[in-house]
């Protein structure tokens, strides 16, 4: 009984020098906003180069690469973004030509694929308009 009493007792105090020392322990002092070294913040160069330089390379890249080129620049709707689209028409590969087509198609430029298909006859537009007929 008095190990039961004695190890009642070490905990009461090992608990109050506890509870002492988190009501007496030194606190943070808020001293406010730090000032921060104000950053000079350069002006955002944009170039619209990168395009024609896609048009460069394109022929180099995997058909599945341009594939997924034409999709990416199809959002751009810019002056060189459309150039390329145009240019993947007379892709070798019928998927990428048909790629651009339906780009230039979602993107109201109806025109330009027609203005393609009247400047190749052939069996290759007839079937580029055929597909892009049916995924309209």
């Amino acid at each position: 009984m008095t190990a039961l009493f004695i190890f009642l007792l070490v905990v009461l105090v090992v608990g109050a020098a506890i509870g002492a020392y988190a009501l007496l322990a030194p606190r943070k002092v808020e001293t406010g906003p730090v000032a921060q070294p104000e950053r000079v913040v350069e002006p955002l160069r944009v170039s619209d180069g990168w395009t024609s330089e896609a048009g460069e390379e394109f022929a180099g890249l995997s058909e599945a690469a341009r594939c997924d080129m034409v999709f990416a620049v199809a959002d751009l709707d810019d002056e060189r973004s459309r150039g390329l689209l145009v240019h993947a028409l007379d892709d070798p590969s019928e998927t990428v030509a048909l790629a651009a087509g339906h780009a230039l198609m979602n993107a109201g430029r109806t025109e330009e694929v027609k203005a393609y298909v009247s400047r190749h006859p052939g069996t290759r537009a007839q079937t580029l308009v055929e597909t892009l007929a049916l995924l309209e």
